[in-house]
């Protein structure tokens, strides 16, 4: 029984327990070392005895190894890959190791290991302990916190314990945890008596518990430290009395002890990673510590031997024997390591081993640490992978030779969402780099991370000038990178560098392939966009999508700015077939980064083209693969997109979703995504206010012509409302060039209804309703066109043509309904009433009921998807879908999929599959 901690206990047993009635969370044990951490999970494990329990520890000396803590948990479960998705159980496979691969998307193997837990769990309940979370490397880490957010109906618990003030932290967000702290006076009385066999007096017993915060191995240790005389009051003592580093000193002091030939085999043993006693005794024999250096180690009770394995006292005796020994004896006992590690299959160990040992300059210890940081690559393992290619550089006399692995480090350490160090390992790589190619890579990566985590405007300066100077020995590099400096412009990132675009580039031959034409003609499209210069842009950034036809298989530099070039010229049937395209090759190999862009991206199609739901459900996805990520900047978008429908629909999420969007805005970098979500958020203002002026203020702070375009009837309509005729006018303006460069039909149709707005007289102001209308009828904007109908409709009602005004106001009605636009609909229902007409509303659709991801998950059984196939596709477990299928069939009143099949769902939001 643990002592003085009931409370805690019971907070974990209740975690267990949901986990058996299939509502799957996790924990976080957090406190100072030595305060009862472990010794919860040990117990957790000990009440479980109905759970199979999968245990793993995070190891401080292991943490360059790519998942080596997560194969640990997973090993004994690992049989049930084969009910996985083809994709997923190779792409775990790939990761442990068991077979060579290529490359492999980090999160499809965070996806497998979620499967692979939910499978294991449909046999028996699975408790998931890790141990020494701050130390697990950071791909694990990753890959466990992505599990941990997205447990839901599974009959999983996870529990792990983690460090504070240590220098290495376990990040674990919005996780539930449990801090520890030390036990009371009467806990600590039992504890000394326990250990010391002496009665302590309670005056004893509260120095002490106040000299150490009540720290349990403090208090232990000091059982054995003090004298009896001490601890029964009857002696003096000491002036300073162990925390955590007196503890750990404790250790030092207990190790320094022993016989030189002793701390030799136990330094060793703190250097390994992995605990083996027979790597640990070759190692340390070689350095003339045998068995009876072992034995003299394990009487000492620092360590014991387990089933052919190594167990320290505790992690600090890691610390504290390591951290003590010169940096000779380190290198001394990791080449003993590696010696012997070179009759063994554990390739990587041995090359951080020799890294270890590596004193200078290193080239052959280089070039093994390339191929580790390869082998890390392929398995998505990019925090190891980036982590060999800096220690590689470090061992590299050579200033190119050095740059080429810097450059590879911070590439890595960008995929491994490690924004920061790949900023300054990108800079260490551009300021050695020599050669034009190498620079201009370099440059292109370093600007790429400040337009995406910090300045526009610096992103935009960086890469315009890294593409001047290397227009002269690359052409292709340097148009590539003009086109991302166009690019950015066009949302508003012109540093003002007095550089070019099109200055800087050169046209393909006419014989070059599709792409580089295609980039040419993004290159000259987005600069003129950005000028403002629409009718010179169109046909250039069309012709980009003529060469796009041919680019079956284009790359994630490319598709994603054929999308961008759709969302400026308002091209939604384009801009929906790109950014398809991009999720679907996105979910068919698991991107999940990728497929939170798409989703983000098409999301702003959506709202334009009133597909709500659709837009709704792609949001809230790309919101819980957001939270999954644990990179709370990415929030952002979905956040702005949720609250901006919210508003539309009336939805009492929008405070909420407002709130948590303007906080992640204040606090993160946005880069390149920041003026779009300023604008939404102002136009999700605009909409929610009700009121003309107050909408008018937020609508005349849009900064992108882009979003401007969007709200364009809100601001029409406000405007004039407010009284701001001139200002709705000069905006108009601007629209109607738009319209007459692009030929848009909802760009006429919004032309139109402002020139209505502002009519001089009655008889023009209807033809220019009716002229409206007409557009809309060749437009997919669904929202617009009600709009227009239900200004139309009052203009005719206050005509006195009720007739006339039933008609148009009944439309608009029956689209609100279906968008679910609440305050359009009572308009509207208003409207109808005043024309002498009962308001006839349409019955909810069956969609109206069910939330985005049952609506999602119902309309992919719909075509006939299991619910693994389902699972895969939105990055959640089997068992989530059948949880989420089950509340679809019991809304609805159903109870197979056949009988979903018949039910007519509405506009259900479509998932793009990939093949």
């Amino acid at each position: 029984m643990i002592q003085g901690r009931a409370r805690e206990r019971a907070v974990i047993a209740g975690l267990i327990e949901e986990a058996r009635a299939s509502r799957g969370n996790a924990l976080v044990i957090h406190g100072l070392p030595g305060v009862g951490k472990s010794t919860l999970l040990s117990d957790a494990v000990a009440d479980a005895e109905d759970l199979r329990v999968l245990r793993t520890r995070g190891i401080e000396s292991e943490s360059p190894l790519a998942f080596a803590a997560l194969h640990r948990l997973l090993r004994p479960v690992m049989s049930y890959t084969e009910r996985l998705p083809e994709p997923q159980a190779h792409a775990l496979k790939a990761a442990f190791g068991e077979i060579a691969t290529e490359s492999v998307d980090r999160f499809l193997i965070f996806l497998a290991a979620l499967s692979l837990l939910a499978e294991a769990a449909e046999h028996q309940p699975v408790l998931a302990v890790i141990d020494d979370a701050q130390w697990l490397d950071d791909v694990s880490a990753a890959a466990l916190l992505f599990v941990a957010r997205r447990l839901d109906a599974e009959r999983v618990a996870v529990l792990f314990a983690a460090r504070d003030g240590d220098e290495r932290q376990f990040d674990y967000g919005d996780l539930p945890a449990l801090a520890l702290a030390g036990v009371d006076e009467q806990t600590a009385s039992e504890l000394l008596a326990e250990h010391s066999g002496v009665v302590v007096p309670a005056e004893v017993t509260g120095e002490l518990v106040r000299s150490t915060a009540g720290n349990p191995l403090a208090l232990v240790e000091l059982a054995g430290s003090l004298s009896p005389e001490q601890l029964a009051g009857t002696s003096g003592l000491p002036h300073h009395l162990p925390l955590t580093a007196g503890v750990e000193r404790a250790f030092l002091d207990r190790c320094r002890r022993l016989p030189e030939h002793a701390q030799t085999w136990l330094l060793v043993a703190a250097a390994d990673d992995a605990g083996q006693l027979t790597t640990v005794r070759q190692a340390a024999k070689s350095l003339g510590a045998g068995d009876d250096a072992l034995d003299a180690v394990e009487q000492s009770g620092l360590l014991k031997v387990e089933d052919g394995k190594l167990k320290l006292r505790h992690p600090l005796v890691r610390s504290a024997v390591y951290g003590a020994a010169t940096a000779y004896r380190r290198r001394q006992a990791h080449a003993a390591l590696a010696q012997v590690l070179a009759q063994e299959p554990s390739p990587d160990r041995r090359v951080w081993h020799l890294a270890a040992a590596a004193e200078d300059d290193d080239e052959a210890v280089a070039a093994e640490l390339d191929q580790v940081a390869e082998r890390a690559r392929s398995r998505g393992g990019h925090e190891a992978a980036s982590a060999a290619w800096e220690r590689a550089a470090e061992l590299t006399l050579d200033a190119e030779a050095k740059a080429r692995r810097l450059y590879e480090a911070a590439g890595s350490a960008w995929l491994a969402g490690q924004a920061a160090r790949a900023r300054a390992l990108s800079d260490a790589a551009v300021a050695l780099a020599g050669s034009p190619g190498l620079r201009a890579d370099a440059v292109r990566r370093r600007a790429r991370i400040e337009w995406n985590t910090g300045s526009l405007q610096l992103g935009h300066h960086m890469i315009l000038q890294g593409a001047r100077d290397v227009a002269q020995t690359d052409p292709v590099r340097a148009r590539e990178m003009a086109m991302f400096a166009a690019a950015l412009a066009s949302f508003g990132g012109d540093s003002g560098i007095g550089i070019t675009p099109v200055d800087v580039a050169v046209p393909p031959e006419a014989g070059a392939p599709a792409r580089e034409h295609s980039f040419w003609h993004l290159l000259v499209g987005l600069h003129h966009v950005s000028r403002g210069e629409m009718e010179q842009g169109v046909p250039v950034l069309r012709a980009a999508f003529a060469d796009g036809v041919s680019l079956e298989n284009a790359d994630q530099d490319l598709l994603p700015n054929l999308g961008i070039a759709a969302l400026h010229l308002g091209d939604d049937e384009a801009s929906l077939r790109y950014h398809n395209l991009l999720l679907a090759r996105a979910r068919g190999t698991g991107a999940l980064i990728m497929v939170l862009y798409s989703l983000t991206r098409r999301s702003i199609t959506d709202v334009a083209t009133g597909n709500w739901d659709e837009a709704r459900a792609g949001a809230a996805e790309a919101l819980q693969l957001a939270n999954g990520t644990g990179q709370r900047g990415l929030t952002a978008s979905p956040l702005t997109l949720l609250a901006l429908l919210d508003a539309f629909q009336n939805d009492d999420g929008y405070a909420r979703h407002l709130a948590a969007a303007d906080d992640v805005a204040a606090n993160h970098p946005l880069g390149i995504v920041a003026g779009l979500t300023h604008d939404l958020r102002l136009w999700a203002k605009a909409v929610h206010s009700g009121q003309p002026e107050a909408a008018y203020h937020h609508l005349a702070q849009l900064e992108l012509p882009l979003t401007r375009r969007l709200a364009a009837i809100d601001f029409f309509e406000s405007a004039v409302a407010a009284g701001h005729q001139d200002e709705a006018a000069n905006r108009l303006a601007d629209l109607e060039e738009f319209a007459a460069a692009t030929g848009n039909a909802w760009a006429a149709a919004s032309t139109a209804h402002g020139r209505a707005l502002l009519a001089d007289n009655q008889a023009d102001a209807e033809k220019l309703y009716q002229l409206a209308l007409e557009h809309h009828g060749s437009s997919p904007r669904v929202f617009d066109r009600a709009r227009t109908q239900l200004a139309y409709g009052r203009f005719l009602r206050r005509e006195r043509r009720r007739v006339d005004a039933r008609a148009q106001l009944q439309a608009a009605m029956d689209i609100f309904a279906d968008l679910g636009a609440v305050r359009w609909e009572e308009l509207a229902g208003q409207e109808l009433r005043a024309s002498g007409k009962t308001a006839r509303k349409r019955d909810p659709s069956t969609a109206a009921i069910l939330t985005p991801q049952e609506l999602q998950v119902a309309g992919l059984v719909q075509q006939g998807m299991t619910n693994r196939d389902v699972a895969a596709l939105l990055f959640l477990s089997p068992r989530t879908i059948d949880f989420h299928l089950r509340n679809v069939y019991v809304k609805l009143g159903i109870s197979t999929r056949t009988e979903l099949i018949r039910q007519h769902l509405g506009r259900t939001p479509a998932v793009v599959v990939g093949s």
